[in-house]
Parts: structure tokens; C-alpha cells; sequence
């Protein structure tokens, strides 16, 4: 149930920053299709020479990418607000660790000399590789404001509804959300954006697909998969009382071609392997909670879910660099529960379903699309 008391701070296009790379053909020019068509000011705007790989290195990170940004923020504050950054295709999508040091590398040297490392050894391996220090650019991003933090693992995130009565290290005014307009061309992201306009104007039609495992069981001390399983059955029940839902409980996913009018989507999972089920509607939104199923945006043919689901038509949807845990994915009921309500924005949902940052989850999509008109009586879920 959609209960929690709702931190909304009804994002508005003055509150955005629109971040851009020089180095990146078509970036400079979507950037400004985008500003003007959602009326963002002309100040608002970072174009920046970075690199073209979608892996940046820690230190192009910190010393182009993460100091131009704060310097921006701090330069149009206190005159004005800036709650929102969005990345322009070509900004890349995943940021390295730190680089171990010349120790830490001896060591490393010397555990890879063993052909099959142990348990322990392959642990402490990844600990001075630093392993758990890389992050999707667009989470990492998000603490822009916040300071130095502890590059290694996860860091709640204090607009998560679950975190709401939580003693957290961070509060809410060091957190920006932090989206992108993305894909594998020029042309895919043109078509985002206009989908999302249109889109607008007469609201999200369609059908909602959830794609849950097993049958709905009412236990509230579940946790890992069957909590996400529970929330895709919860987030199903509220979509319905919006739009016609169809609920699929075996461990089978959708059959190939089964889901016309696809208007949302949620599901699990089939690793790196896009099943075509979907007839995508207009302005449709979707995720697909398996690993590193937006490890890339380049290229055609590849089957990862975030990038086939873009190139099939979708206007938005969500998904990890890297291995997030499945605790790391947005929680559906929150996520879609809030969206279909009407009074939160694609990104607004987005950021209060988000358990933690600093991590590999990103948001493909225009933060600011509202694919639901208000709905009162949807107000208490």
C-alpha cells in the first residue's frame, strides 16, 4: 500500500540543469531541441568536452564532469534553484573506481599470480580493485552537493519512502535526481523527447503488463525476491484502478508477441535476453529487474532489455550499469503507485522509489514528463 507521506518538490524546467558533450556528435544540438521545447533557460546549460567511451575514468570525472557541475549549481544559486540534472546522450554512463595505489597493486599482483584464487582471496581481489566503487555516473552524480562520502558500495537514498523514518547520513537538500536522455542514436532520443510532449496532451492509453514469478502471499517480513515479487503484484493492483492490467504469476515470462498496447511494463527475469512481448504504445514507460540491463546504450542488436526497450519505442525506462542487487532497483509499488496517481512527474517517481545512490541504477527518460493527468480519488491508495 501507497501510504508514506510523499516529499514531493514538483519539479519545474527553471529547476534543471542540462548537462551536454562537445566531443559527442548530435549532444550539443539535442541539448538545445530539448531546452527549448520544455522552456528551460538558456543559463541552465553545461556543455563540457568529455570523454566519448560510455566508461569515464575517476579522475575525468572528478576533475571535468563532477567540479564543472557543482561549480555551475553554485554559480545560478541562490537566485535559482536547481533540483534536476539531465545528461544528454553522449555523456557517458559508467564512472571506473578510484585507482589502486602502488601498493594495493602489488598486492594485486601477487594474488594474481595464484591460477585459482580461494573465496578469500578473490574477496580481497575486488576489495583493492576497488571494485565496489564504481557507479552508474548518473547516481553518482545525484550527491553532486553532498560533499565527500564513501565511494565503496551503496548510500540510502533520503527520498526513498521506505528511509522516511530512518536516521540517514544524508538529508534531501544534498540529493539532486538525475536523469538522461539517451539511447543507441540521435534520432531515438529526438523521439523520447517528442513522445513525451504528445504524450502529455492526452494522457498514457494503453494496457499494464506485470510480469511477477509466483502468486501474490500477504506477508510483510518477506525481503530480496519475493519482496520485489509482492511489490510487482501491489504495483498491479493500484495501476488497475488507472488502466486495464494483466498479470502474469508463473515463472515463464510473457510470450513473444503476447502484450499488445503496452502502455507500462514491470517485470523479472531473464538476464540479458529481451523477450519481444510488446507492442509499445506512445510515451510507454517500463523496466525489466535483472542485472546490467543498461550496461550500454551503444550500437543495435544487443539483447539487453534497456536497449532493446528503447529501440522498440518506449519513452522511458530504468535499469543498472552494473550489478545492483536486487534491492538496488526501484520498488514497482512506489514507482508506478505514484506515477499513475498523477501528481509526480516521471522523475519525481523515480526518486522516491530509488532505494540508494552512489550506485548502478539509472533513469532513461524526460524527468519532467507527466504521462497522467490528476486523479483525486486515487489519492489514498
Amino acid at each position: 500500500m501507497v501510504s508514506n507521506p510523499i516529499p514531493v518538490f514538483s519539479l519545474e524546467p527553471e529547476e534543471i540543469l542540462v548537462v551536454a558533450n562537445r566531443k559527442m556528435e548530435g549532444s550539443i544540438d539535442l541539448a538545445h531541441y530539448y531546452m527549448e521545447r520544455r522552456l528551460i533557460p538558456k543559463s541552465h546549460f553545461l556543455p563540457l568536452s568529455l570523454t566519448t567511451e560510455e566508461t569515464m575514468s575517476r579522475v575525468e570525472y572528478d576533475d571535468t564532469l563532477k567540479i564543472n557541475v557543482f561549480d555551475t549549481i553554485k554559480k545560478l544559486r541562490p537566485k535559482n534553484r536547481i533540483a534536476a540534472i539531465v545528461l544528454i546522450y553522449g555523456v557517458p554512463l559508467k564512472v571506473m573506481p578510484p585507482v589502486p595505489d602502488s601498493g594495493e597493486l602489488e598486492t594485486i599482483r601477487q594474488l594474481g599470480r595464484n591460477n585459482a584464487l580461494k573465496d578469500g582471496q578473490t574477496h580481497k581481489s575486488d576489495r583493492l580493485n576497488k571494485t565496489n566503487m564504481r557507479a552508474a555516473v548518473d547516481s553518482e552524480l545525484s550527491l553532486v552537493l553532498a560533499g565527500d562520502y564513501d565511494l565503496d558500495g551503496w548510500i540510502p537514498n533520503p527520498y526513498f519512502l521506505g528511509f522516511q523514518e530512518e536516521d540517514l547520513p544524508l538529508n534531501k537538500d544534498q540529493v539532486l535526481l538525475v536523469s538522461r536522455l539517451d539511447g543507441p542514436d540521435p534520432a531515438t532520443v529526438y523521439r523520447i523527447i517528442n513522445d513525451s510532449l504528445e504524450t502529455e496532451k492526452i494522457g498514457l492509453q494503453g494496457k499494464a503488463y506485470f510480469d511477477a514469478r509466483w502468486p501474490m502471499e500477504e506477508k510483510n517480513d518477506v525481503s530480496g525476491y519475493k519482496r520485489y515479487d509482492q511489490s510487482i503484484h501491489r504495483a498491479a493492483a493500484i495501476v488497475g484502478k488507472r488502466m486495464r492490467v494483466v498479470v502474469d504469476e508463473q515463472e515463464e515470462l510473457f510470450p513473444e508477441k503476447s502484450c499488445p498496447e503496452t502502455a507500462l511494463y514491470c517485470g523479472w527475469y531473464s538476464l540479458a535476453k529481451y523477450v519481444d512481448s510488446f507492442s509499445w504504445q506512445k510515451g510507454s514507460i517500463g523496466y525489466h529487474i535483472a542485472s546490467a540491463e543498461c550496461s550500454t546504450l551503444r550500437g543495435h542488436n544487443r539483447p539487453i532489455w534497456c536497449l532493446k526497450m528503447l529501440e522498440k519505442g518506449v519513452a522511458a525506462t530504468i535499469g543498472p550499469v552494473h550489478e545492483p542487487y536486487v534491492q538496488g532497483f526501484p520498488l514497482p509499488e512506489l514507482f508506478f503507485g505514484h506515477l499513475v496517481e498523477g501528481y509526480m512527474s516521471l522523475g519525481e517517481a523515480y526518486l522516491i522509489s530509488l532505494p540508494f545512490l552512489s550506485w548502478q541504477t539509472i533513469l532513461i527518460g524526460d524527468p519532467l514528463y507527466r504521462p497522467f493527468a490528476l486523479r483525486q480519488n486515487l489519492r489514498n491508495f
